[in-house]
């Protein structure tokens, strides 16, 4: 017998998601990994070069689960629960993507030719690690939070600049993906 794999439906992860909020919120405690990156800088002594990085992170200790969690249920999810069938996609949108170098498209869901050994220890893919870690960095730091703290916990909170956040992400996206990808790559 085949089992075939599916992803969780909306009316499961949806109120597991709202459940996990509520319990932070009941708490006093919030959800992003930025401020997960902030502790592990602190506990490396970070605070002694960055006054951002200075402050208590043994209260954040808990907060250190998400990460374990992220790294656990990655692999559990590409280990045990990936389904690896070929994705359908466009004539047009296969045509595309092969225009912009990718082989394979719709072969998987994560291409080699950026998601691969040899794609990162290229000049090309240490350059958009760099820069696009700076970026990352610069924006979650200016933005006060990064996209899931402001997504899933701002926006569960009713809080305007999380609204805000998250709108200018994703117009962000939208101008990174139509606009500036297409010159880059």
């Amino acid at each position: 017998m085949e089992y075939i794999l599916k992803p969780w439906p909306w009316y499961v992860s949806g109120p597991l998601i709202a459940l996990i909020m509520f319990l932070l919120l009941y708490f006093g405690r919030t959800f992003g990994m930025s401020s997960n990156l902030r502790t592990l800088c602190a506990i490396g002594g970070a605070g002694k070069r960055a006054k951002f990085f200075d402050f208590d992170w043994k209260s954040q200790r808990w907060n250190l689960v998400v990460v374990l969690g992220a790294i656990i249920g990655g692999f559990i999810a590409h280990q045990f629960l990936s389904n690896p069938i070929q994705i359908d996609l466009s004539d047009a949108t296969i045509k595309d993507l092969a225009a912009f170098g990718f082989n394979n498209a719709g072969q998987s869901l994560l291409p080699s030719e950026l998601f691969s050994w040899d794609a990162v220890f290229t000049i090309k893919g240490i350059l958009i690690l760099v820069v696009g870690g700076f970026l990352i960095g610069f924006g979650t730091r200016y933005a006060g939070g990064c996209t899931s703290g402001h997504a899933i916990t701002g926006l569960s909170s009713l809080q305007l600049p999380s609204l805000i956040a998250v709108i200018g992400f994703f117009l962000g996206g939208l101008i990174m993906i139509h606009l500036i990808y297409p010159i880059l790559f």
